[in-house]
């Protein structure tokens, strides 16, 4: 598998936030690439989150990840970003910085801004489901164990999603609501509760399930072929 090509630390602004972000470019590039934003979890844009961003880009992708905590007081950031997921799904601070950094990544040189997906895991998770709704820009999401936005109707205008849940979470029942939701609305989706897995099983950590995260992994790549790559317009 080819490696990343270009990697850079460039700057999304979000209002008065000038957010840093990690880009990964793949190793060949003939033509406009996809894009995909990949979001992070409560623990910030760490070294697993540019991992994935890395894989991304060696399978072909334009791949962005934006620091959501930056120029702030983490835990204050991350009380609020949970507040507003679920007080305010649709519109909170953290909704918006999320499509400046889509807006970001479509604007990038190299990329076919009609072709954008995003993937998140837990908040980041929440984060992509809330701008699906929200931002017809992007064709397909992958969210790992995060929640669903309030009013649940809400996701019956998203795009596409493949999303991976563990078995042993209070976000299984999320999962599990966000495919009936879907499937009644007839949006695509592949929606896989991953039984025994627990939350953050695709992030390096103690709850590292590497059987789960190969196919989940291998789930997303499918799905986005079909949904964002084949999705020119």
């Amino acid at each position: 598998m080819p490696s990343p090509r270009n990697i850079q630390t460039i700057r999304v602004q979000s209002g008065s936030r000038s957010l840093p972000a990690y880009l990964a470019r793949p190793a060949l590039m003939d033509r406009d690439a996809p894009g995909v934003l990949v979001i992070h979890e409560a623990f910030g844009l760490n070294d697993d989150i540019r991992g994935i961003a890395d894989r991304f880009a060696a399978a072909g992708y334009v791949a962005l990840a934006v620091d959501l905590f930056a120029e702030q007081n983490r835990a204050v950031c991350m009380t609020r970003m949970m507040s507003g997921i679920f007080l305010n799904s649709l519109e909170h601070a953290g909704v918006q910085d999320t499509k400046q950094a889509l807006t970001a990544l479509g604007e990038l040189d190299g990329v076919d801004a009609s072709r954008l997906g995003a993937v998140g895991f837990c908040m980041g998770g929440s984060l992509a489901v809330a701008m699906a709704c929200t931002d017809d820009r992007v064709k397909a999401i992958a969210p790992y164990y995060g929640f669903n936005p309030r009013p649940l109707e809400a996701v019956r205008r998203s795009c596409p999603v493949v999303g991976s849940y563990p078995g042993q979470d209070v976000t299984r029942k999320q999962g599990e609501a966000l495919r009936d939701e879907l499937t009644a609305a007839g949006v695509p989706n592949d929606i896989k509760v991953y039984e025994g897995a627990k939350h953050s099983f695709a992030n390096q950590g103690p709850n590292f399930d590497a059987v789960a995260s190969v196919d989940a992994w291998n789930r997303v790549m499918a799905f986005f072929d079909e949904h964002v790559v084949g999705g020119r317009v």
